[in-house]
């Protein structure tokens, strides 16, 4: 090595760039107190608003009378419908396409929903208030099920004309929303029906909720004075909300700033559009002072967006040695009282139809029928890609039946049916095409790291001893191999109210060699000030510890289309990624001229320029970026500047190998997690620190969800679940503790090779928590219950199968 050469690991580690396991840098902030939430934003003259709320899941709103809530000192206003109904704001689209009233207009479809906007002084005066708006009802009856609710007489939303289309299509029956089909369905049927062994099965993904530790909520302010808006919030698609906020208010989007602060997790449940944002941006301008609005526990349980609600009846075919020829599937999507679903405009059920999952399926159907019920509106993707979570619990499960069927071990009749890694790029049945992969390398890296053959030993053991009486307790081994589709997406097959979904990065570096990048997205947790800046330290040579991330900011983040469904590091990174690339060619002509050589002769290394041949001459990224400010280069622009609107040529696809060990007592269906071994393959690792992270939080979601997290209603539409005393989420007593492992395939068509993962141990951790319950019970003829797995449930199929007594 050249005496004149600094080591290059040396460089390297203090680049801090791709692979390093970088500490997160936004931590020292959060961990003081020190960050910047809605709720700490206070600006003067604020004024604070609060909801009223419906009792009732279905009910004509009679009168509304808001005399003594106007006469409660320290009450500015009371919006009602009536007073939006002039401005055309009391309805607003949603994301899906549907209409939703703002406040209730004729009469309310859910409980919790918004009647009245109470505006005061003070946030407890507000609260005080809204006890105070008397409100006449008229009880209608109420449909829960969306089976019944598409057989009912009973209209639920009678502001659509009967026997008109959708936004999607004909509509079959007044509760009726949409029919979305894709695949081969005659031939699906064909195959079905001449095939060897067919298993057939109702799974159904229950309804659940984000429940983000940071309700939702915002600050809006109208400047008259300048004609502008400026709005706080827990948004994680700024950018679309300016939009839409413009579409809905008539106001320029120039003159429209939103801004996103800190957010305390977002998990899909703070991506669309909520009446308290309307209704604040409004009282605005109203009164002409800043209004805040946020939700408290139950508002956010009750009314903002669910997720999941998801009954799919699969049919699967396969010959008798068990491989897989066909797959069938219908879906009875309960959307609640309006289509609110957070989902690409092309893809009214998302990306339901990856439900192919891992396996090379020749021939395969899926249709989705949407239907309007008396719950709360939204189908957000909670932790997973529009849908993906239900496609990937649908198709683990049918798989679990098939090898029922087949007397035949999961792990095997999954191997048989892995796609190839030859056969990548894989085309499937159902129009998608996987990047890349390696399923039976990970698969056999899983099961070896578990011991999978001394474990069923040690369960066959365990139930020879449960049937001679020796214990209670039974062992699952619960398996699941998925694939999600993340990276939403390329602009010709995804948009958002008719936005592609690109995304954006601009990077500006200063003459002493530091840069600040922004970006379209915004955190919710994920890291990006610490990841983004380890893309760019590897792309253009500057230290990680020198690069600030900016996102949140309309005014001065580039269009971007936001952060949820794994999309930021598959975009927004390949769009950083290029972004340096720009700068780094740029940085090239400046290094080629201060060195006296042509361009193509200096290379790119590390973090300078050298010359070919002779590494003792060279120019640093911090020589280059001074000289780019205070010499005259021939033909060169001064400065140091670059900006990336990436669009991808097709998604990503991460997938993952998860085994979960569960131990079950039948007498009182209490389970204990033995084991929870975690294979991610999420292509090039950013920073396995930050992927440990999100594994470890995405896996306790989905045990959350697999075991006792429910949004369950009674009969008469009264939710049962509203607060955290009923809606389950685990503490450090319930968590166990997970053994991650990775292999590498990297993205043949992302800059850098990412996938992203912080959705996938949502997506492969709830079927391997089920699939363990289900194997657990499995030799005494359980074939499929549905989640959520709680110890009454569990208990209750223990009883079922006589195991009790």
């Amino acid at each position: 090595m050249n005496d004149l050469t600094p080591d290059r690991d040396d460089r390297t580690a203090k680049l801090k760039g791709i692979g390093c396991a970088r500490k997160r840098v936004e931590d020292a902030r959060f961990t003081q107190g020190k960050g910047n939430y809605v709720d700490d934003i206070k600006l003067p003259g604020m004024l604070f608003g609060d909801f009223v709320r419906s009792p009732y899941a279905h009910a004509r709103v009679k009168s509304i009378d808001t005399s003594a809530a106007l006469a409660l000192d320290g009450v500015v206003a009371v919006l009602t419908a009536r007073d939006l109904e002039p401005l055309g704001l009391h309805w607003m689209p949603t994301l899906a396409g549907d209409k939703q009233m703002v406040l209730a207009d004729g009469k309310v479809l859910f409980q919790g929903q918004e009647v009245a906007f109470v505006v005061a002084r003070d946030r407890y005066v507000a609260a005080d208030a809204v006890e105070l708006v008397a409100v006449e009802y008229e009880e209608l009856p109420v449909l829960t099920n969306p089976f019944e609710a598409m057989q009912s007489d009973i209209v639920l939303r009678e502001d659509l004309t009967p026997g008109t289309d959708g936004a999607h299509g004909p509509r079959r029956h007044h509760n009726h929303i949409f029919l979305w089909e894709e695949g081969d369905r005659t031939a699906t049927e064909q195959v079905i029906a001449s095939a060897d062994v067919v298993a057939e099965e109702m799974v159904y993904y229950h309804r659940t909720h984000p429940c983000p530790l940071e309700t939702c909520g915002c600050v809006a302010s109208m400047d008259k004075v300048n004609g502008k808006l400026t709005v706080y919030g827990t948004f994680q698609a700024p950018h679309v909300v300016r939009t839409v906020a413009s579409l809905l208010s008539g106001i320029e989007e120039r003159n429209i700033r939103i801004v996103s602060p800190d957010i305390g997790g977002g998990f899909g449940n703070k991506v669309g559009v909520y009446p308290g944002y309307v209704c604040s941006i409004v009282a605005s301008i109203v009164t002409g002072v800043p209004v805040k609005w946020v939700e408290d526990r139950m508002d956010n349980l009750m009314a903002t967006a669910f997720a999941r609600d998801y009954w799919m009846k699969g049919r699967i075919a396969a010959t008798k040695e068990g491989r897989i020829t066909g797959l069938w599937c219908h879906v009875t999507a309960d959307h609640g009282a309006f289509d609110a679903c957070a989902d690409p405009t092309r893809f009214p059920a998302g990306f339901f139809h990856i439900c192919t999952g891992s396996y090379d399926i020749p021939v395969a159907y899926v249709g989705v029928d949407g239907v309007y019920t008396n719950k709360a509106p939204g189908g957000v993707a909670y932790r997973c890609s529009f849908r993906v979570t239900e496609a990937a619990y649908f198709i683990e499960r049918m798989i679990e039946v098939l090898a029922i069927e087949l007397n035949m071990d999961a792990a095997e009749l999954r191997r048989i049916n892995f796609i190839r890694a030859d056969q990548f790029p894989y085309h499937s049945a159902l129009g998608w095409e996987y990047d890349s992969g390696d399923y039976h390398t990970a698969w056999d890296k899983a099961l070896k790291a578990v011991d999978y053959a001394g474990l069923r030993r040690e369960q066959a053991e365990r139930l020879a001893a449960f049937k001679r009486g020796e214990t209670r307790k039974l062992i699952g081994i619960g398996l699941t191999h998925f694939t999600e589709i993340v990276g939403a997406g390329p602009v010709k097959n995804c948009d958002i109210l008719g936005m592609g979904m690109f995304d954006s990065c601009e990077i500006r570096i200063h003459p002493t060699g530091s840069a600040i990048a922004r970006l379209g997205t915004i955190s919710q947790g994920q890291g990006h000030a610490t990841t983004f800046a380890q893309i760019l330290a590897s792309e253009i040579g500057i230290p990680a510890d020198s690069i600030t991330i900016e996102e949140g900011d309309t005014d001065t983040a580039p269009y971007g289309l936001g952060t949820y469904g794994s999309r930021s590091t598959p975009v927004a990174g390949a769009a950083t990624a290029m972004a340096g690339r720009k700068i780094r060619a740029k940085a090239q002509m400046i290094a080629a001229y201060l060195l006296e050589v042509h361009d193509d002769d200096v290379e790119f290394d590390i973090d300078r320029f050298t010359v070919k041949g002779a590494p003792e001459r060279f120019k640093t990224m911090a020589e280059i970026a001074y000289a780019a400010y205070n010499q005259a280069i021939p033909g060169i622009e001064p400065g140091l500047e670059a900006v990336s609107y990436y669009d991808p040529p097709n998604m990503t696809y991460p997938f993952g190998a998860y085994i979960c060990v569960m131990e079950i007592d039948v007498d009182t269906g209490e389970t204990q997690i033995r084991q929870f071994y975690a294979l991610d393959d999420c292509g090039t690792r950013i920073n396995p620190m930050v992927i440990e992270g999100q594994v470890h939080g995405g896996l306790t979601e989905a045990l959350a969800i697999a075991m006792g997290q429910e949004i369950a209603y009674d009969e008469m539409g009264n939710m049962k679940t509203a607060t955290l005393m009923d809606f389950f989420m685990p503490t450090a007593w319930e968590t166990p503790h997970y053994t991650t492992d990775h292999t590498e395939t990297p993205s043949p068509h992302h800059p850098i090779g990412a996938k992203g993962v912080g959705e996938s141990p949502n997506v492969g951790g709830v079927p391997a928590f089920s699939n363990a319950v289900h194997d657990a019970l499995r030799p005494f003829g359980l074939r499929h219950t549905h989640m959520p797995h709680d110890h009454w449930r569990i208990w209750k199929a223990a009883h079922d199968l006589g195991l009790h007594g």
